[in-house]
């Protein structure tokens, strides 16, 4: 299956998050043209948003709707994802999760305690009061192609 991405409508983020139980109190102070969509722009099979601090990057609110569950979708909005923060200089990329540390794992990511994500990622929103405590803290080294 082939992906093209696009900047996904922010309302249809919005739903999408939401009715996947995934945080969206925090979505207005975001940078939507760092979203990817794949699928309709108003309607999309999935979605992926990239939250940068500096060097490092949030990877958050992967979803794929389960119609298109299987298909290569996720490791393609990761994939793109990734090649997004590259470009816009991100090192280190980080994320927390419940529910997908094999996916995760199986992308390059490494489980890390919570203490060692940096500095400018433990204060953001998703990190400090959106996601619980418990959730996997995983981060991946990116090829950097400018210094930080």
């Amino acid at each position: 299956m082939s992906h093209a991405f696009h900047r996904p409508d922010s309302a249809a983020v919005h739903a999408m998050l939401a009715a996947n139980a995934l945080p969206t109190s925090d979505l207005p102070n975001l940078d939507m043209d760092l979203f990817l969509g794949i699928g309709q722009t108003d309607q999309p099979d999935g979605v992926i948003g990239l939250q940068v601090i500096g060097c490092d990057g949030l990877l958050r609110s992967l979803v794929v709707a389960e119609r298109v569950r299987g298909q290569g979708s996720g490791q393609a909005l990761v994939g793109g994802l990734e090649d997004l923060a590259v470009m816009r200089g991100v090192q280190t990329l980080y994320l927390l999760t419940n529910t997908a540390e094999d996916f995760f794992r199986k992308l390059g990511y490494v489980k890390i305690d919570r203490k060692f994500a940096s500095e400018g990622i433990r204060q953001t929103q998703e990190f400090s009061s959106l996601c619980p405590e418990d959730a996997a803290v995983m981060r991946k080294v990116l090829p950097s192609q400018s210094p930080c």
